[in-house]
């Protein structure tokens, strides 16, 4: 039931709908899956009584995940790497009035807590691949070419304010760790002056200290209320649609 209730929000409900993963940064192979992403909104109404509407939910679609819009401005403003490329990404899929201004507020996510969370993704990461290569005496190496690209991000970020996806110029290279045709001791080797670097950007980032978050919880309560004046009384629930967000007041 849980299950049913959940994609049923996502077919009727989302705002928001890219695809992430390798398509998204420029990796892709001929073999490389498609991972969809998205964000729905719950009708205010299933609030209300005692079982919430879920947090998140895997699929309908194969590779599909989606988040609803409160979890997932909670956990982008935490600056959480898979939340921010999420917004970021350059291929959007679908989008309404409501995901439209979501994309809007994407500089209002981006604060300095990203250098702690790439980093601390980055070091999760690390743990993995030397655990593989005690194990089985090499890292994955799909995971290692990951982990460099999520360095790049970051350092890029700090550098610019902006946070951009696709690896470019870089393409190669990261097919060519991903491919395991680096050693090891390069891999680590690039991976420390990519650290290396994170730090000199850190000190003079113009990403500002913390996100914008009166900002996003603004967006957030108008979508709330849009969708609980949108109910009528014989209306059910679980049938509401998730209606444009009116615009914000102007700031003095």
């Amino acid at each position: 039931m849980r299950d049913s209730l959940g994609h049923d929000l996502v077919r009727d409900h989302t705002v928001y709908a890219c695809v992430m993963g390798s398509r998204a940064f420029g990796l892709a192979t001929d073999t490389s899956d498609t991972d969809r992403r998205g964000v729905f909104v719950a009708p205010t109404a299933l609030f209300w009584g005692f079982d919430k509407p879920p947090t998140h939910v895997t699929g309908p679609r194969d590779e599909q995940f989606s988040w609803e819009l409160e979890r997932f401005c909670t956990l982008a403003l935490r600056a959480n790497p898979n939340l921010l490329e999420c917004l970021h990404s350059p291929l959007v899929e679908y989008t309404d009035p409501t995901g439209r201004e979501l994309l809007e507020l994407r500089g209002a996510f981006l604060s300095r807590r990203a250098d702690a969370t790439f980093r601390g993704y980055a070091a999760q990461q690390l743990g993995k691949l030397e655990a593989d290569i005690r194990v089985h005496g090499e890292p994955r190496w799909k995971h290692a070419m990951h982990l460099l690209r999520l360095l790049i991000s970051c350092r890029d970020l700090l550098r610019t304010g902006r946070l951009t996806l696709d690896v470019g110029e870089l393409r190669d290279p990261l097919l060519a760790v991903k491919r395991g045709e680096r050693s090891w001791e390069e891999v680590r080797a690039w991976m420390r002056t990519l650290h290396e670097e994170v730090d000199a950007e850190a000190a003079r980032t113009p990403l500002p200290e913390e996100p914008d978050q009166p900002r996003v919880e603004d967006f957030l309560l108008r979508v709330r209320r849009a969708s609980a004046a949108a109910v009528a009384p014989a209306t059910a629930p679980a049938q509401a649609s998730t209606p444009a967000v009116p615009e914000p007041a102007q700031r003095p």
